[in-house]
């Protein structure tokens, strides 16, 4: 099973600044959107599905870092991956980089928090729903480094050319 799948997405241009560099909330956007297309395609894991049977989830934080600007009509390749999961949230890594996965462009780290659809209140993930989301957690990335250790760390597999998924 795929535990850090990637797709390329095309930098729009409505998306950036007068200095044709991508907005820096849009990150967010083609970020979170990214991991959504990445649930569906290769886990077959649809939102929509799952807020029907009351079950959704919220975001309890976002901790980003900027590293190089994603211009516009460039193709960006962006990665996710699930770094740990337990009854009370989901931590998730996206990485936008270059399309030859050769330059860090920015990286996301999300904690998401199960919730009741109907009622609008914390809920915890259920025994069903533990038993396979543990199996998509990704143990080859550090989960308990600072965002700016794992942006070191990315940035020097990069210039090492020895990595070029994370």
């Amino acid at each position: 099973m795929e535990k850090n799948p990637s797709s390329k997405y095309k930098i729009r241009f409505n998306d950036c600044d007068l200095f044709g560099h991508l907005n820096n909330s849009r990150y967010l956007d083609y970020l979170i959107n990214a991991r959504e297309d990445h649930l569906l395609e290769h886990y077959a894991f649809d939102l929509t599905t799952w807020y029907k049977k009351g079950v959704g989830w919220v975001v309890g934080s976002h901790e980003i870092a900027y590293a190089s600007p994603a211009v516009y009509n460039e193709i960006v390749t962006i990665q996710s991956a699930l770094l740990h999961a337990d009854s009370h949230f989901l931590h998730v890594e996206t990485v936008m980089m270059n399309t030859e996965c050769s330059q860090l462009k920015a990286i996301m780290r999300t904690r998401l928090i199960p919730i009741d659809t109907k009622t609008g209140k914390k809920e915890m993930h259920s025994a069903e729903f533990m038993s396979w989301v543990k199996t998509l957690e990704n143990h080859t990335i550090p989960n308990d480094i600072s965002l700016q250790q794992r942006v070191a760390e990315l940035r020097m597999a990069l210039k090492s050319g020895a990595v070029r998924t994370f």
